[in-house]
């Protein structure tokens, strides 16, 4: 029950998660009497009383605090508390909006990751042409070698494949440009290697601006570059629908002109909105993690639990299991 708006937003959002889907059942773990108050504020709640639980977690991870000192103590934080429910089996994923470090340092801790992954990464859906593409990693590691680019776009791939149903998903590698000699040591270096594994359909590095073009359906990165590329893009997007809405309010006849446009914006508002994206997978732990935006919404909250329903439903960490065991068994044969 973390992030900047507290209980009351992620009370909300489970509570339109479980109005769009009927299968689910959400576990609510916080301190029991700040969440039984934003229940009570929501009519609706009554209704939905036997698919929802509450486990009482007495204290929070601070937004503010060092992944390293999540490992000294917080037993009892609700973060820990969710990931351990994952961890004995008793929920098939965790939705969190708290602290992104400890998240990450406590999913490795309490879920363990597959043979052959060093780091895990964030991945989330980028609106393009056609529809979208995943991009991976988001800030988890702002510092990345050749060889964890290459375990980024395995578990990318594997991850479109298994959820998406994209067959042999394309994979792109961003850089300053696409001739070869371009990019830093470790980019260069991870474009062999991942041009050398018959595993992926490796189409070359992209630029930032064909991240939107529907070019690839996987785009690799550090931490560092795909964190500022996310937050540089929905920035972008809040300035153009702020803009469109200031320019149609300058008149009484750019006013008509939006009732007549009002089906078209609506539409554009809903592919371009990054609520409507917001959930970010934590990809090589041994159970499914979503990490929502701290400063999201309840529409935000919702659609990071679809994101999560849909990734359970699909035994995403199962399969990314099995997929780098089967890889580092190649590995050992001496095929790439």
């Amino acid at each position: 029950m973390g992030g900047d708006l507290g209980p009351r937003v992620n009370v909300a959002g489970a509570l339109i998660a479980l109005a769009e889907h009927p299968a689910l059942d959400i576990l609510l773990v916080g301190d029991r009497p700040s969440l039984e108050s934003a229940l009570a504020c929501h009519a609706l709640a009554a209704d939905y009383a036997h698919r929802l639980q509450i486990l009482h977690a007495p204290s929070a991870i601070a937004m503010d605090a060092r992944p390293s000192s999540v490992l000294r103590g917080k037993a009892d934080s609700s973060m820990h508390i969710a990931l351990q429910q994952v961890a004995e089996g008793k929920a098939m994923a965790c939705v969190s909006a708290g602290n992104t470090g400890a998240l990450m340092v406590l999913g490795r801790q309490l879920l363990g990751m597959p043979p052959g992954i060093q780091r895990p990464a964030i991945s989330t859906a980028i609106p393009t042409r056609q529809g979208r593409c995943y991009m991976l990693d988001l800030g988890a590691n702002v510092d990345c070698e050749a060889e964890q680019l290459l375990q980024f776009a395995l578990m990318g791939s594997a991850m479109v494949e298994l959820v998406d149903g994209v067959k042999r998903p394309r994979v792109g590698l961003l850089n300053v440009g696409v001739e070869d000699i371009k990019g830093n040591l470790q980019v260069r270096r991870a474009a062999a290697l991942i041009a050398a594994c018959t595993d992926l359909n490796y189409i070359g590095y992209l630029e930032g601006d064909q991240i939107f073009q529907d070019q690839a359906d996987v785009v690799v990165c550090d931490g560092f570059v795909g964190n500022v590329a996310l937050k540089t893009s929905e920035g972008l997007a809040r300035l153009l629908s702020s803009r469109i809405r200031d320019l149609f309010a300058e008149s009484w006849y750019a006013r008509l002109v939006s009732l007549m446009a009002r089906p078209l914006l609506k539409r554009l508002r809903a592919q371009m909105d990054p609520v409507r994206y917001n959930g970010g997978s934590l990809l090589g732990l041994q159970g499914t993690v979503i990490k929502s935006h701290g400063s999201a919404d309840a529409r935000g909250m919702a659609y990071a639990i679809a994101r999560a329903l849909r990734e359970a439903e699909h035994g995403l960490a199962e399969g990314l299991y099995t997929h780098m065991t089967a890889r580092m068994a190649k590995a050992a044969t001496g095929h790439a």
